[in-house]
């Protein structure tokens, strides 16, 4: 199909799994859905040495670039505190890294490439520990809140989960490719969050900068996705910083709108096809979003915690079951808005189902849901919000373009292209009633929220398809 974007699926184990279980530990991806220290070197300059100078290299295992400016790595001794910090510039592109260049000697006897950032902090070259973190203020360990990655190599005292091995003035810690080996070429992407699983030393050592691009998975992407967003940016989101309100947020399972301010996303969007399916289970990893700029409140995994609203998935998990990888995605909680039980687990879940059997049934579905309004009624009572600041909705909303399997999916939208839109209360009434009760037009979705649906399609099919309100099966 068209639009066609490259999806970043990996998986770390081999699962032995019946079916639809949810009780099953989850296993945590593979594939890093955010910047990561991809190489980490001391010995520069020391006597034998490789290179001339210390190196802290990043990849970026995304498909989007991403802003470092207000953003930094910094070094502490095995034992010691975070004192030596590098700030960052500029962005890192997708698939691609970044290299930046630290204090340097007398031995060596190679110059490095180019660097992106240049420090003058002086690694050792056998034992320490390094995080990325979104600020330019020390850190205190890989548990802050503000640190994006966090590598402990040799004796260190802290690390993830299990430090990395002892490194010297010729060999590096360097991540695992995006498929978990060693070969090159692949992205530098693995990430299990344990140091010692995920980091090798090598004698290879290969900086890199901006100049050089890893391939993702290779030679042979495991899946391809189509354009999320191929029928339409319903609120014009941007990647400007400064769109606070608005922002595009893309990821290779869906695209987001998200609001800083009231810390919920404004709509998510994505497309369902039966490659979607597979037998991956629920990864219950609820965690914050790293990958929101630099100073925006992240949204925690507890913050919902006996609010009497569910962590309701936007994109749901079930959705995406073909990977790890893309389950684990739909866990960050900016996919999420604070929803009653009974809307969440039933009503809403149902309509969640209903849409996988059109997909099973040959179909694929442009989705894209989201909240309006302020107050909803969960198993707790009547709140505004959650957590710290996290706006509870009065309602939940879903628009859902259905198409038989197709290339140029925009131009396939015809006045008999069955679009499926409703509107549920967000409180414990919305059980009483099934989902097909709740349609409604995709018109009054638009007059209520301001957005507008299917901008891609011609105006003329908008204005056939957008008035009526859907009465086809429901099951």
């Amino acid at each position: 199909m068209n639009h066609k974007k490259l999806s970043l699926l990996f998986l770390s184990v081999v699962l032995l799994f019946t079916s639809g279980s949810f009780f099953s530990t989850p296993v945590q991806a593979a594939g890093a859905s955010h910047v990561v220290i991809s190489e980490v070197y001391g010995g520069g300059g020391n006597s034998g040495a490789s290179y001339k100078n210390d190196y802290i290299e990043l990849y970026n295992p995304t498909d989007s670039a991403v802003n470092l400016s207000g953003w930094s790595v910094q070094y502490a001794s095995a034992s010691g505190s975070f004192s030596n910090i590098t700030n960052l510039t500029g962005s890192i592109g997708a698939h691609e890294y970044y290299l930046v260049k630290q204090a340097g000697g007398t031995g060596g006897t190679t110059d490095l490439p180019t660097a992106n950032a240049a420090g003058t902090i002086n690694l050792s070259a056998s034992s320490g520990k390094v995080a990325l973190a979104k600020v330019t203020t020390s850190v205190t360990g890989s548990k802050d809140l503000n640190v994006v990655d966090f590598i402990g190599y040799g004796s260190a005292n802290d690390f993830e989960t299990a430090k990395a091995g002892t490194i010297s003035a010729t060999s590096s810690a360097e991540r695992k490719n995006d498929n978990g080996g060693t070969a090159n070429g692949q992205g530098n992407g693995w990430d299990t969050n344990n140091n010692s699983a995920d980091i090798v030393v090598t004698a290879s050592l290969d900086p890199q900068n901006s100049s050089s691009s890893g391939t993702g998975t290779g030679s042979e992407p495991s899946v391809t996705e189509d354009d999320h967003l191929a029928l339409g940016n319903p609120s014009g989101a941007t990647t400007n910083t400064a769109n606070s309100t608005n922002y595009l947020m893309t990821k290779p399972q869906y695209d987001l709108s998200y609001n800083d301010s009231k810390r919920t996303p404004n709509w998510v969007s994505w497309h369902l096809d039966a490659d979607d399916s597979g037998s991956t289970p629920r990864q219950d990893d609820f965690r914050a979003d790293t990958s929101l700029p630099a100073g925006w409140y992240e949204v925690t995994a507890s913050e919902f915690s006996g609010s009497g609203f569910d962590r309701g998935h936007m994109c749901p998990s079930a959705d995406r079951t073909s990977s790890v990888a893309d389950n684990s995605a739909t866990f960050f909680m900016t996919n999420m808005i604070p929803q009653a039980p009974n809307n969440n687990q039933v009503t809403w879940a149902d309509l969640e189902s209903y849409s996988r059997e059109l997909a099973a049934a040959g179909n694929e579905l442009y989705i894209i849901s989201g909240g309006y309004g302020v107050g909803g009624t969960g198993s707790n009572g009547y709140k505004t919000t959650v957590g710290n600041g996290v706006v509870v909705p009065a309602k939940t909303w879903k628009v859902i373009v259905v198409l038989p399997k197709g290339d140029n999916d925009a131009s396939r939208v015809s006045a008999s292209t069955r679009v499926i839109a409703v509107v549920v209360p967000n409180d414990q009434t919305a059980s009483s009633k099934p989902w097909s009760s709740y349609r409604v037009s995709v018109d009054s979705i638009e007059s209520m929220t301001g957005f507008n649906f299917m901008s891609s399609v011609p105006a003329s099919v908008q204005d056939a398809i957008e008035g009526t309100v859907d009465i086809g099966p429901a099951n």
